[in-house]
């Protein structure tokens, strides 16, 4: 078991994602975190547990593949980026807008 100020929970999660459709999850007890890209569900249940002392009921994964694109006409290439869905248990709530 790991402490809330352990540095191994950040390299797990990396931010919050703060868009209009991860505001709209808040709204249904979900939170959307930019986590590493070998963190486990379990890894990233047991961070969000300790970081935000909260209560998590479950953690779904996706991870969006790089792509080429044009970056002021030369081409690039994204980088792949894992984003985990954490839904919290009721009564439970985190506050992305501030900060950790």
């Amino acid at each position: 078991m790991s402490t809330p100020n352990d540095p191994r929970l950040y390299d797990v999660i990396l931010s919050p994602v703060i868009t209009e459709k991860a505001t709209i999850a808040s709204e249904h007890n979900q939170v959307i975190f930019k986590v590493a890209l070998k963190a486990t569900k379990p890894q990233i249940k047991e961070a969000v547990e300790k970081l935000f002392d909260v209560k998590v009921k479950a953690v779904n994964t996706l991870t969006r593949k790089g792509k080429f694109k044009a970056f002021r006409g030369r081409p690039g290439m994204q980088s792949d980026i894992k984003k985990a869905i954490v839904t919290l248990e009721e009564g439970h709530r985190i506050d992305v807008t501030t900060g950790l």
